[in-house]
């Protein structure tokens, strides 16, 4: 599934069955009302609000009630059904899993492993899949249609019992069963050649091109569109048969190569150079260039060769523009490019906020969901629940430790999340992963994608469990002098009382160093009046969160560990009904 799916439940009596659902699709969201308590990774106050919004924004959707609700709420949105998402109504009672809406847009196999999950039936009413055995408009992993059009009426024909004529031009088609015709008014046509639109003919193309791409460092992206795309239309191919871009493995930073496969709708995916030498046999010449940059006598041919395998021949030998090389291969049969090669690798550094699931956001779920290795601190990790992808623990204050085995990782091709609490930019993983960059000569690492996700930070959470105390201008200072000298962190803390920000204290008192605050809170004190408000929020997220309300002059006798956040106001802070806030001056 593209996007994250949404996990709606209606009340109390889907609550159990949600968090199986919930189990069975890493990365999904529990949706509930928000006036159950439950553990909802999204609450909502308006069920028909939510379903609606989900719908628009394409997410997969199961309903955990009756499929007229569903009906009822989403008839009005239904307008194209090739950009609808997944809707399934799975019943309370987890006995069966209808597809609604988006039956070949995954809501079918969705049921599938719904049903296979909960030993439920899968309830699938499309003809095609029930009767043909297989769904002309859902063809296989890298098969594309060049025009869905003509589908359906094939399809209807082929139910009707009319003849339909398959030319399978290349012979990969076994996945098209049953009877068909030599000879027919309409047609189905696989093939990997660029053909001219017929209404009376669907057009298949298998994923058996290989498309091989070298270049030089910061070749034009442009430069590298326009010679793939005149290599394939002088050969006669349609963009739609590749399969992958493939390069060297030392090209996988390229800019370029990313760009021209997320063009073509392809993965881009890289060999060692090693692997592209044993290909020197069946190039069509050997570049001394390309061996003294890369080790390989034609990183173009070779590549491309290598992807479409040993029975593989060279349909465009390697043809060159000013900065780049382009190749392809075609394969004997279809590639499943998710294992030629190896892709780039991703570091996700992802902000899963204070701990509270509905307070992680929605880009965080799906890089966390789409990882393959998940890396963190164990007390962190554990609250993800089950999941299938490998984990990585580690115990607290081993940070290094846990960057560079994320960027080891991700330099081998796997996706890996690495997971810091709050903001991973706020006193989180991010810095360190990009100082580790910074200082060490690591071209492996550098060629790996980084992503930072960011998180709700702890001192947003208890800003808004408080009221507003961070609502004019504020800063932020870590009580910890493990790597910051203490005179460092004194003159800071000078500094802001002096400016009159509202201060967020991070690692406030710990046994190590337990008068930090009281120092900090002398020095505050010389500048603002001893009745300040300060906050104090401990296990915000999570089991035992207490939020509470100190003055000031009291703050350095208060009871603050590390699991706490201290929260100063200024001179303007004021409390009202139980709350904080910092006014902004629009009453002025």
């Amino acid at each position: 599934m593209p996007e994250t799916a949404a996990i709606v439940v209606l009340g109390p009596s889907g609550t159990a069955l949600g968090r199986r659902v919930r189990d069975l699709l890493p990365g999904s969201a529990l949706c509930g009302p928000r006036k159950l308590a439950a553990d909802w990774d999204e609450p909502y106050d308006s069920l028909a609000a939510q379903l609606t919004t989900l719908f628009a924004a394409g997410r997969p959707i199961v309903g955990i009630c009756a499929s007229g609700i569903l009906i009822r709420i989403l008839a009005p949105l239904i307008a194209n059904k090739r950009e609808e998402p997944a809707v399934v109504a799975l019943a309370e009672d987890g006995s069966a899993a209808v597809p609604l809406l988006g039956g070949h847009r995954g809501a079918n196999a969705l049921a599938h492993r719904l049903a296979e999950g909960l030993g439920a039936v899968a309830a699938i009413t499309t003809a095609g899949d029930l009767r043909l055995g297989f769904a002309l408009d859902e063809p296989p992993a890298g098969w594309r249609l060049a025009d869905p059009e003509p589908a359906k009426a094939i399809a209807a024909a082929l139910l009707a019992g009319t003849p339909v004529a398959l030319a399978d031009e290349l012979g990969v088609a076994d996945w098209l069963t049953g009877a068909w015709a030599g000879h027919a008014d309409l047609t189905v046509r696989v093939t990997d050649r660029a053909v001219k639109p017929d209404p009376a003919t669907l057009v298949l193309h298998p994923p058996v091109l290989a498309l091989g791409i070298g270049c030089e460092r910061g070749c034009p992206a442009e430069e590298v569109a326009v010679l793939t795309a005149a290599s394939l239309e002088e050969a006669g191919l349609s963009p739609l048969a590749v399969a992958a871009v493939v390069s060297v493995a030392l090209k996988m930073d390229e800019p370029a190569i990313h760009t021209l496969a997320a063009s073509l709708g392809v993965p881009a995916r890289f060999f060692p150079a090693e692997r592209l030498l044993a290909e020197t046999p069946r190039l069509t010449g050997r570049s001394e260039a390309a061996f003294r940059a890369t080790g390989c006598w034609g990183v173009a041919e070779g590549a491309a060769l290598a992807a479409a395998g040993p029975d593989s021949e060279l349909v465009v030998p390697k043809r060159k523009s000013r900065g780049a090389t382009c190749a392809i291969a075609r394969a004997r049969l279809p590639i499943a490019a998710a294992s030629t090669g190896i892709p780039r690798g991703r570091l996700a550094v992802i902000g899963i906020g204070p701990g509270k699931a509905a307070w992680r956001t929605p880009e965080a779920s799906d890089l966390l969901a789409k990882s393959d290795d998940l890396v963190g601190y164990t007390r962190y990790l554990d609250l993800f629940g089950p999941s299938d992808q490998r984990r990585h623990d580690s115990p607290i204050g081993a940070e290094e430790e846990r960057a560079r085995l994320a960027l080891d990782l991700a330099a081998a091709g796997r996706r890996v999340a690495l997971v810091s609490s709050g903001d991973a930019g706020v006193y989180g993983l991010a810095a360190l992963v990009f100082e580790l960059l910074d200082r060490e000569d690591r071209r492996d690492w550098h060629a790996a994608e980084i992503v930072v996700s960011p998180g709700i930070s702890a001192m947003q959470a208890a800003a808004a469990r408080i009221g507003a105390p961070l609502g004019h201008d504020f800063c932020a200072i870590s009580l910890s002098d493990l790597m910051t000298p203490w005179a460092v962190i004194r003159a800071r803390i000078e500094a802001a009382a002096g400016a009159d920000f509202v201060v967020a204290f991070y690692n406030p008192r710990s046994a190590r160093r337990p008068n930090h605050l009281a120092e900090a809170a002398a020095i505050l004190l010389r500048h603002r009046e001893a009745d300040t408000p300060v906050a104090i929020a401990r296990n915000l997220g999570r089991d035992g969160e207490t939020v509470g309300i100190v003055a000031l002059g009291e703050l350095a006798a208060a009871e603050i560990d590390m699991l706490s956040l201290v929260i100063v106001g200024n001179r303007q802070t004021r409390r009202v009904a139980g709350r904080v806030y910092t006014p902004r001056g629009y009453f002025r």
